[in-house]
């Protein structure tokens, strides 16, 4: 039953980005950034804590997931660091999966070759 959960809880929030898309005259960048910003919001104020304990990677796989991922980590790094914990806590929590996608790129980077479309 997890992977039926994950599977619609995921496939719902991919419809919602997607419906943002047909429907409005937002960025493709500007909708991203929307996700971050309401996966710590909805982190922040508890409320998507319950919905990746629900679906698991169905919520914490999204880009929803990326900024609940750092809300987490500024409250961990908070209750232990004070204050500072504020600058260092979403980058920390974040670390792995910044640095993976900087080496993917990379190597994705030394893989291919680059020119004008």
């Amino acid at each position: 039953m997890q992977y039926v959960n994950a599977f619609w809880v995921g496939g719902l929030i991919c419809v919602a980005g997607q419906i943002l898309i047909d429907k409005t005259k937002l960025t493709p960048a500007r909708i991203l950034t929307g996700f971050v910003v309401a996966g710590v919001i909805l982190g922040a104020i508890g409320l998507y804590k319950p919905l990746v304990d629900f679906a698991g990677a169905g919520a914490s796989v999204p880009i929803s997931g990326f900024g609940f991922l750092m809300s987490e980590g500024v409250r961990k790094a908070l209750a232990q660091d004070g204050a500072l914990g504020i600058l260092t806590g979403g980058l920390t929590s974040a670390a792995a999966g910044i640095s993976a996608a900087i080496v993917f790129g990379i190597i994705a980077a030394l893989c291919t070759k680059s020119g004008d479309k």
